[in-house]
């Protein structure tokens, strides 16, 4: 395999890995190549992000790499996340948000198999909106992260505890997820249409 095609696919599995990353270990395992070229191959897509200045960058944390930000860019960040007609939840991001609200603390991969898709960007749409946070790590390979809400879930939904959320009936998987989530979008809506009342003169 030549070095660029190398450098291409680890880069399309650190995308799928999200925040999670993965090791060099892992790499080799999945690409089936050695280590040590695995390692050569980050390092030198490392300076090349770094020499032409992209919006990415590779970082090593507790031994698996993943894509991190610029912190120079945080500010941009921070402007996207708190723009207004970019707060309203979307529909994926509301399922993955009531499977974790209903299910907590609970990992990544846990999500996507009741949803059945990739839940990478819905997680990390509420971790900006700071809706779900990191709560832990699962006692299981690679520990993976586990996530809960926050508090200001609560106050985006109204709600003085976890114990007020709607209880749900009992159905299948996909029918319980279903209706979990029309749960959680009638509560926000019945929060909206207050706080609407309360601004009327």
């Amino acid at each position: 395999m030549d070095f660029p095609t190398l450098k291409s696919i680890i880069e399309g599995l650190l995308y799928m890995a999200g925040e999670e990353g993965l090791s060099a270990r892992q790499l080799a395992d999945i690409i089936e190549q050695d280590a040590s070229v695995i390692k050569d191959a980050v390092q030198e897509m490392k300076t090349e992000m770094k020499r032409r200045k992209r919006g990415l960058r590779i970082a090593e944390v507790a031994g698996s790499y993943r894509f991190t930000t610029l912190p120079e860019h945080a500010p941009y960040f921070e402007r996207m996340a708190f723009t207004p007609g970019r707060q309203s939840l979307s529909q994926a991001a509301l399922e993955t948000l009531s499977i974790i609200a209903y299910r907590q603390p609970i990992t990544r991969v846990e999500i996507e198999e009741i949803r059945g898709v990739k839940s990478d960007r819905a997680l990390q749409s509420l971790v900006n909106k700071d809706l779900i946070e990191e709560v832990g790590r699962a006692d299981a390979i690679g520990r993976p992260i586990l996530y809960g809400t926050t508090k200001s879930f609560l106050d985006y939904f109204g709600l003085s505890s976890l114990e007020s959320l709607p209880e749900p009936s009992s159905f299948n998987e996909s029918e319980l997820l279903e209706e979990q989530t029309q749960m959680l979008f009638e509560k926000l809506d019945s929060v909206q249409i207050t706080i609407d009342e309360l601004k009327e003169p």
